[in-house]
C-alpha cells in the first residue's frame, strides 16, 4: 500500500487549466482516468487526509504509485480524451459496464451495388444505414418478414447471391415475391436501390406517404376491376400496418429522442435506454454498472452518454436526450453531443406530459433490470458460498454464518415504532421465518433503546424454547452440542435421524416453533450505538455464541462490538453485497409493517375495540344500520336482528359504543364538507370520495 504523499506533485507544478489525469500503480498500469475543469483543484482533493476521503477513493490513492496529466484547451476536449483513455486502458477504479452482449441492429447495406437488409452486430460500418438496437434478433426478422411484401429488397448473403446469378435461378424468396431477385436481372440496380431507400424511409418513420400511395393504387385497381391486384395491395397495406403496430406510438409529436433512466444502490446501478424515432419505440438496451468509484446519478448519466454516443455521429445521435439527472456541469456534455451529431442536441430532464410518463416507464424497466441482476447473482451457489466465507473471515468467525438474522427499526417521527427481523439461510431468504415487533417498553423515538428491546425479546423467546424442549443445560435436560456431541445428536451422543431433528423443531400440534433456530450472525441496521445495544442485550441474557455486526448505510461500513474503527470490506466483496441485501430486506420489511400499522390506526373506529368482533360481522353491522352513529343509538334487541349477532355479542357492542367517546366529524377531503352521518372506520360517503377524521398529514413526517 503506497503513501499518497510519496508521489504527490507540488501544487505549483499542476496547471490550473482543463485536462485529463491518470493514476498508475507500481506496475505502471492505469487504474483511474478522470477529467477536470481545473487540474490543480481536482488533484488537490485526492491528496488530503485519508480519513476525509471516501473509502473507495482512499483505496484508489493508496493503490496508485504515480499520477500524470494532459492539458487540453476546453472541457469538451477533456470529455473526449477521457472517453478514449477509458476505452484504451479499462481502468479498474472507473465505472465498469457489464454490458456483455452486442445488441442487434437492422442494417441496410447502401454501400453495395445491390443493398441488402440484414441483422448486424458489433462496430458500425461506413455507408450502412442502421435501425435499432433491438432486444432480440428475432424481433428484427419478424419486422423484415412483414415489410418484404411491400419492399422486396435483397436479404441473401453474398454467396447465395453469386450462386443464383451463376445458375440463373433465384432463391425461394424470389419465387414467392418477397425478393425482387436482382440476382437474375428482374430489377435494375437503380430500381433496387430506390426500393432499398424507400425501405429505409419507412423504417425511419415516414410511413404515411407509403400508406396513402398504396391506398390510392388499391382504389384505382378496384375501379379498373383489377380485383386480384387490389387484393394484393390490400394485403400489403395490412402488412405495413401490422409492422407499425409492433412499435406503438408513445409520443404524438413524432419525436426523435433517447430516454435514459438509472436505478441504483450503493454498489451497483442499472441503466436502461429507450430509442424513440418518429414517436415510436424503435429499440431498447441496457446494462448493469459496477459503481467502483463514488459517483452521483449525474455522473452515471455522463458515463452512459459516453457509452452510447462515443463512437456515433450524425443521425445516430438524436435531437433530444432525456435523462433523470443532468451531469455537472452540463454545458460541455451538451456541446460534445452537438459535435457528435453535427447539429444542436437538447439534453434535459422531462418535467411533464407524455415524455415524463414515458421516462417513468423507462425507470421501471431499469429498476426491474437491477432487481433481476441481483436475483441472478444471489441464486448462484458458488457466489453465495464465497460471500459467507468472506463475511466469516472479515468478522473473525470460526465458520461461515449459514443463518443470518437482520433487525431494523422503523417509525414516523417517533409514532408507530416497529421493528423487523428477516432471516437468510445459506444466503437465501427464508420469508416464512420473518418476524415483526411492536416496541412496547417505552414511547417515543430511540432507535438504540428499541434495538435493545427487540434483541432481548427475540432471544428470551429462544432461551424459553430451549428450556421448554429440554435443550437447556441446567440438569433437567442436556444440550448435546454444549456437552461435546455433534449438532443434531441425541443425549447419548449418537446421531439422530432426520425425523428426530425435524420433530424437535415443532410444537406439539406439529407447527414450526417460533424463534426456535439460533442464528450464527445477528446484523443490525446501524452503526456503533445499535451494535453496542444488540451486544448488550445478548450479554444480559448470557448468550456468547452469536456474533453481532452492524451495517451503516452511509458508507457501507461494517461495525463490530467493542471496536472504534469499522471493518471495510473490499468494494468487489460478495460478502459486502450479501450484507447489504440482508440489510435492505430488513428495511423494506420494517417500513411495510410500519405503514400498514399507521394506516390501520388512521382507519380505526369504535368497533375495532369490541373483543371477538371480526371484519365480516363489522361490515354486516354497518350495512344493516348505515353508520356507527345509528348503531350507537340502537337497542340490544335491534342489534340482535343482524345475522350472526347473539345477545352476548350485542351487549358487548352496546357497552363498547357507550364507553367510546364520539369521534371527530368525518370530512370529505375533496369538498371539505363535514359528513355528520359517518364515523371513521365506516364505509365512506355515498359519493365515493375519501373520508378522513382528524387524520394528520403524514407527509410532514419522515419514515426511517
Amino acid at each position: 500500500m503506497a503513501d499518497p504523499s510519496s508521489y504527490r506533485p507540488r501544487p505549483g507544478d499542476v496547471p490550473d487549466s482543463p485536462g485529463v489525469y491518470r493514476f498508475r500503480d507500481e506496475h505502471r498500469r492505469v487504474i483511474y482516468v478522470g477529467k477536470a475543469k481545473s487540474l490543480r483543484q481536482r488533484l488537490a482533493n485526492y491528496f488530503q487526509d485519508l480519513a476525509n476521503l471516501h473509502p473507495r477513493t482512499r483505496t484508489m490513492v493508496t493503490t496508485a504509485a504515480s499520477v500524470e496529466w494532459t492539458v487540453v484547451s476546453t472541457e469538451v476536449e477533456a470529455l473526449q480524451l477521457e472517453y478514449s483513455w477509458i476505452k484504451e486502458y479499462d481502468p479498474r477504479f472507473n465505472v465498469k459496464y457489464r454490458d456483455d452482449k452486442s445488441y442487434p441492429y437492422l442494417a441496410v447495406t447502401l454501400n453495395e451495388q445491390f443493398p441488402r437488409v440484414q441483422v448486424m452486430r458489433g462496430h458500425k460500418k461506413k455507408g450502412v444505414r442502421y435501425f435499432g438496437p433491438y432486444g432480440h434478433a428475432w424481433a428484427i426478422r419478424d419486422t423484415v418478414d412483414l415489410l418484404l411484401r411491400v419492399f422486396p429488397v435483397r436479404t441473401c448473403s453474398a454467396g447465395v447471391f453469386k450462386n443464383a446469378a451463376r445458375t440463373g435461378r433465384p432463391c425461394l424468396l424470389g419465387y414467392i415475391d418477397k425478393c425482387s431477385a436482382p440476382c437474375v436481372g428482374r430489377i435494375t440496380p437503380e430500381d433496387h436501390r430506390e426500393l432499398a431507400e424507400e425501405f429505409c424511409d419507412f423504417m425511419a418513420g415516414r410511413t404515411g406517404t407509403y400508406l396513402r400511395r398504396l391506398e390510392k393504387q388499391m382504389m384505382e385497381a378496384a375501379e379498373e376491376m383489377e380485383y386480384e391486384r387490389a387484393a394484393r395491395l390490400r394485403d400489403d397495406i395490412g402488412a405495413l400496418k401490422k409492422a407499425m403496430e409492433k412499435n406503438a406510438v408513445v409520443l404524438a409529436d413524432a419525436t426523435d429522442a433517447d430516454l435514459i433512466a438509472v436505478a441504483e444502490d450503493e454498489l451497483e446501478a442499472a441503466v436502461q435506454i429507450f430509442h424513440v424515432r418518429g414517436g415510436r419505440v424503435r429499440g431498447q438496451r441496457g446494462w448493469v454498472t459496477d459503481k467502483v468509484e463514488d459517483v452521483t446519478t449525474g455522473a452515471l448519466v455522463e458515463h452512459a452518454l459516453q457509452q452510447l454516443y462515443g463512437e456515433e455521429t450524425g443521425d445516430a445521435v438524436p435531437k433530444e436526450v432525456l435523462v433523470p439527472a443532468l451531469p455537472e456541469p452540463v454545458e460541455p456534455v451538451q456541446e460534445w453531443l452537438t459535435g457528435r451529431r453535427g447539429a444542436n442536441v437538447s439534453l434535459r430532464i422531462p418535467q411533464r406530459g407524455d415524455k415524463k410518463a414515458l421516462m417513468e416507464t423507462v425507470q421501471r424497466n431499469a429498476q426491474q433490470s437491477l432487481a433481476l441482476h441481483k436475483t441472478r447473482r444471489a441464486s448462484d451457489l458458488t457466489t453465495r458460498s464465497r460471500a459467507l466465507e468472506e463475511i466469516a473471515e472479515a468478522l473473525g468467525l470460526d465458520s461461515a454464518p449459514l443463518r443470518i438474522e437482520c433487525y431494523d427499526i422503523s417509525h414516523l417521527q417517533g409514532d408507530d415504532v416497529v421493528a423487523s427481523m428477516v432471516v437468510f439461510e445459506d444466503g437465501l431468504q427464508r420469508k416464512g421465518e420473518y418476524r415483526r415487533f411492536q416496541i412496547k417498553g417505552f414511547a417515543g423515538q430511540d432507535d438504540v433503546r428499541s434495538m435493545h428491546e427487540v434483541i432481548s425479546r427475540r432471544f428470551r423467546r429462544y432461551l424459553a424454547e430451549k428450556e421448554r424442549t429440554g435443550e437447556w443445560a441446567d440438569g433437567t435436560g442436556t444440550d448435546p452440542v454444549a456437552d461435546g456431541g455433534p449438532a443434531g445428536a441425541d443425549t447419548d451422543g449418537t446421531l439422530a435421524g432426520p425425523e428426530v431433528i425435524t420433530d424437535s423443531l415443532k410444537d406439539d400440534d406439529g407447527r414450526p416453533r417460533k424463534f426456535a433456530y439460533p442464528p450464527q450472525l445477528v446484523v443490525v441496521d446501524g452503526g456503533q450505538p445499535q451494535v453496542a445495544a444488540a451486544q448488550r442485550a445478548l450479554d444480559e441474557l448470557g448468550i456468547d455464541d452469536i456474533a453481532v455486526c452492524g451495517l451503516a448505510k452511509r458508507l457501507e461500513e461494517v461495525w463490530v462490538p467493542g471496536e472504534d474503527d469499522p471493518v471495510v470490506l473490499p468494494r468487489t466483496s460478495e460478502g459486502l453485497y450479501l450484507l447489504q441485501r440482508v440489510r435492505d430486506e430488513a428495511h423494506r420489511f420494517a417500513i411495510t409493517y410500519q405503514r400498514t400499522k399507521r394506516a390501520k390506526r388512521f382507519r380505526a373506529g369504535p368497533l375495532d375495540d369490541v373483543p371477538g368482533l371480526g371484519e365480516t360481522r363489522k361490515q354486516a353491522l354497518i350495512k344493516h344500520f348505515g353508520s356507527v352513529k345509528k348503531l350507537r343509538s340502537a337497542t340490544i334487541e335491534q342489534i340482535r336482528e343482524v345475522p350472526g349477532i347473539g345477545r352476548k355479542t350485542a351487549e358487548t357492542i352496546a357497552v363498547a359504543l357507550a364507553q367510546a367517546a364520539p369521534a371527530a366529524p368525518a370530512v370529505n377531503t375533496a369538498t371539505g364538507e363535514i359528513i355528520e352521518d359517518e364515523e371513521p372506520g365506516t364505509t365512506g360517503d355515498s359519493s365515493g370520495e375519501p373520508v378522513t377524521a382528524g387524520v394528520p398529514d403524514e407527509r410532514r413526517g419522515q419514515e426511517t
